[in-house]
């Protein structure tokens, strides 16, 4: 175990290592906005940008558009030369150019527009609301003060929240939005932070954030998952059709990322790498606190999976030897179909949304019953074919032997049919711990999410990505290794 932890170290050092290694200048093609005709562009899904980009040069002049759920990811394949430009948001750019000084931004802007929050259409007393404490908030002056704080940077001033009790009043961001909302330390920070503060302050509530992604969180204010969403929005017509707009809060610009003309080589060590993504500001407990939802909605639902599973495998198996029980078959049978011909995801987001949107509840049970209903599809049809696998003559024997059909099935079948299904079991189990990485769609932190975040902050991606692939990769070769030495013991039984 010690020489399989020492070499696959040695893997992922070498794997940086590589990566680092490259220094060779990747060209810049893109010198101005004409320049953009038939390039490839990477985008953030669900922002304006992508909108613009699509519309960009009509039939004749398109743009080639990339788009990508993270605004750190487009950043990293243009770093990369998958593509040769990015838009984005004016300010979330400079983040990235600061960090990154072989980028550089065009001097002409792509676009410009208007940012505002977003409230549910029928929320109108509360859309009231949060238009006169923002018109409040510029009066007093503090709406200045912040924004010469976080977009000026030529100031220090930060609100003091005053209303700590009562039912909190729910915003739904995406923290990777510098300097807008992002993560400092443990802590979202940020202008809009700053302002759902003196709103919720104006309201006489306290506020919650859900950190999800970019393009739920106009799902989440519409399904009544959160109250109010900040993030950046661009007011658009046809964004008006299905959500209401707060009065604008500040001017923004898309812009255009490109490569610069020199490359300029990374000066850190591999040791400063480290303490840059996971010691500073203790940002290993994003990680750390990930694997343990991860672990967490993994184990119950795989509970909730098999026994789900077990329960439609025998009401099939039950049909196909007795033919009774149609009705409850062909519901289970309907229920394997619906499954298995929808995306996980898909499944995820409308349990929280639709099958829960009317109840406030813990988004890890949300993420247990989905996960749970998804695997037990899967299982039963593992066990059926493990009952299957069993030869019927054992079956005839047990009934020429006056056994009931359910004794046989206890006592006969069901303990062949266990060892017959482990591998499938294992399998489906493995699965299961990578598919909760899309738990970040309802705003939960899973191994996957912790990694973003942290990518997010450095806007480095290759230390967390490979943390976490070693993470889930020392989970299943665990997890591999205990099932392999169950089967042998469960084979020497058999002698």
């Amino acid at each position: 175990m010690h020489k399989f932890f020492i070499f696959t170290v040695a893997i992922f050092a070498f794997l940086f290592s590589a990566c680092e290694s490259k220094s060779d200048v990747i060209p810049n093609r893109v010198f101005c906005i004409n320049d953009l005709s038939h390039k490839k562009v990477g985008v953030q899904i669900g922002n304006t940008a992508d909108i613009y980009a699509t519309e960009y040069g009509g039939d004749t002049a398109k743009i080639d558009v990339e788009r990508y759920t993270k605004l750190a990811d487009a950043v990293q394949a243009l770093l990369q030369g998958k593509i040769d430009a990015v838009l984005s948001d004016d300010q979330p750019a400079k983040a990235f150019v600061r960090l990154n000084p072989s980028l550089r931004i065009l001097d002409e802007v792509f676009v410009s527009e208007t940012y505002a929050g977003v409230v549910a259409k029928e929320n109108l007393a509360l859309l009231d609301s949060i238009n006169v404490a923002m018109q409040k908030m510029r009066d007093e002056g503090i709406y200045d003060s912040v924004y010469n704080t976080f977009i000026n940077q030529t100031s220090n001033y930060h609100y003091q929240k005053k209303v700590t009790t009562g039912k909190p009043l729910v915003m739904a961001t995406n923290a990777q939005f510098p300097p807008y909302e992002y993560y400092e330390g443990q802590e979202i920070v940020g202008l809009e932070i700053e302002m759902i503060k003196y709103i919720t302050d104006y309201l006489n509530r306290p506020y919650e954030i859900q950190d999800i992604e970019f393009d739920a969180v106009i799902n989440a204010v519409m399904s009544g998952k959160a109250d109010v969403g900040f993030s950046g929005f661009t007011v658009t017509e046809d964004r008006k059709k299905s959500i209401n707009f707060t009065e604008p809060y500040t001017e923004s610009k898309i812009v255009v990322i490109v490569r610069g003309d020199k490359s300029l080589k990374n000066s850190e060590s591999f040791t400063e790498h480290l303490h840059k993504n996971f010691v500073k500001d203790s940002r290993w407990k994003f990680i750390a606190n990930g694997l343990v939802n991860t672990l967490i909605i993994s184990f119950f639902a795989a509970l909730v999976g098999i026994f789900i599973g077990f329960i439609i495998a025998q009401i099939r198996t039950t049909h196909e030897f007795n033919g009774s029980c149609k009705i409850l078959n062909k519901i289970a049978t309907a229920y394997i179909a619906v499954v298995r011909g929808t995306p996980m995801m898909v499944q995820l987001l409308i349990i929280y949304y639709i099958v829960f949107a009317s109840v406030n509840i813990d988004k890890i049970l949300v993420a247990v019953v989905a996960f749970g209903l998804n695997s037990g599809a899967y299982v039963s049809e593992i066990i059926r074919s493990g009952i299957k696998g069993v030869d019927p003559g054992q079956i005839e024997a047990g009934r020429s032997l006056g056994l009931k059909f359910k004794t046989i099935l206890l006592n006969v079948v069901y303990p062949q049919a266990f060892k017959n299904s482990l591998p499938a079991l294992t399998n489906e189990f493995i699965s299961l711990i990578k598919e909760t990485s899309i738990c970040g769609y309802i705003g939960l932190t899973d191994l996957t999410r912790g990694g973003d975040i942290i990518r997010s902050m450095t806007y480095e991606a290759m230390l967390p990505l490979l943390v976490v692939a070693a993470i889930y990769f020392v989970i299943v070769a665990g997890l591999s290794t205990c099932v392999s030495k169950l089967e042998k013991r469960l084979k020497k039984n058999e002698r």
